[in-house]
This record gives C-alpha cells, structure tokens and sequence, in this order.
C-alpha cells in the first residue's frame, strides 16, 4: 500500500456516489475479483475529464467496462471513447455493461490485442487511459505518444504497484520481476521523453499523468 489505509477510508468516505447502475456496475466487478479503477483515481480521473473535456477518448484495457462507462459520464457532449480488451470472458461483460448504461453510441469496444490494434488505429486522441497489462506498457508507449494529440494526455494506472516499483529486483517475488524491471523502465521513458511532461503520483496504487508537449 503507498499511502495510509486510515487516509485512504478517509478520502472513500468523502466521494459521492454514482448512479445506481454504474454503482451496480462497480460492486458487480468487486464482487467477482475483477480489477477495476480504485475510487481515488476515479476521483482523480473525473477531475482530469472535466478540465481537459476530451472529444476523443482511447482506453487500453476494457476489463469489464467499467472506467470507460464512469470517463462517459464526465467526458463533454459530442465525445467518443474507444476501448480495447483482450480477455475474452470479460469482452461480453463489457459489452453488456454498455448497453445497460445505455452508451453503445459513445463507447466502442475493439477485441483483440492491445498493441495490434494501436497500430491500425488513426489519432490524434486527447485523452489515453492506459490500464491494461502492466508489463505491456513499455510496449505500449510508442504507439500512445504517436496516437495522442498535442497537448493530449496520457494517463498510466498502476505504475507503483503498491510501492513494490521502489523495492530492488531481488526483494520482488521472482514471478513479478519481468513486469517490476519494465515498469522501472516504462517510468524512466516517461520522465526522460522530450515529448512528454510527466508526473508520478503516489494515488491510488500509483498514477504517471503525462502530457504531449
């Protein structure tokens, strides 16, 4: 955990609610161990929609649909999100959950491969929400920066993976090592890219929000 468990309940307790079928939506993924967006980033999340108001949404990493259902919400008239899922039992899931939230014309679901797909895609986007396979996203990133719009952002969840990104190699479990060592090194891209401003967050379990120059 980065940040204190008595701060974050804390932060929880602040949030409102959102509408009952995207709250429905949220406790059926917790309730079936499915990953989804913590409520602080959602916070944050919100926010960023808000003040950017992007037109043109890319998320990599659908899951169940969820974040990409709450980003409608908060996204201006007129935009459009695309999403992408790679693991077949969740594509239904989603594609479900567009529908009862009644979003099929804003959200579009694309099945397959993360990076395959980012290849056929044509930008500019003004607002990209990396949350899938985090040890893709070195791979990722040369397609997201080609994709994003100047003075788009670029927003990477997970990037601290609950403080394990500080510890050495050798104190990670072995199994974590390869995603541990891309991660370090998808951060470090990210900081030292002239195209991109970027910040480190410890929110969440870590947030990396990066903007094209």
């Amino acid at each position: 955990m980065i940040v204190d468990e008595r701060t974050i309940t804390y932060l929880h307790s602040l949030e409102l609610p959102e509408s009952d079928m995207i709250e429905k939506i949220e406790q059926e993924a917790l309730e079936s161990h499915v990953p989804i967006i913590r409520k602080e980033t959602q916070s944050f999340l919100k926010v960023l929609l808000l003040m950017k108001k992007p037109l043109r949404i890319l998320e990599i990493g659908a899951a169940v649909g969820f974040s990409a259902i709450l980003m409608s919400e908060y996204m201006p008239e007129g935009g459009h999100i695309t999403t992408i899922e790679n693991y077949e039992k969740r594509i239904p899931i989603a594609l479900e959950n567009i529908k009862r939230v009644g979003r099929k014309e804003q959200i579009t679901l694309l099945e397959g491969d993360a990076l395959e797909i980012m290849k056929t895609l044509q930008g500019p986007y003004d607002f990209i929400f990396m949350d899938a396979a985090k040890g893709q996203y070195i791979q990722y990133m040369p397609e997201a920066i080609r994709l994003l719009a100047p003075g788009g952002v670029l927003v990477s969840d997970n990037v601290l993976q609950d403080g394990d990104i500080i510890k050495s190699r050798f104190a990670v479990e072995r199994r974590n090592r390869t995603i541990h060592s891309r991660m370090r090194e998808y951060l470090y891209q990210l900081k030292h890219d002239d195209r991109l401003q970027t910040s480190i967050l410890p929110l969440g379990d870590g947030i990396a929000l990066s903007v094209r120059r």
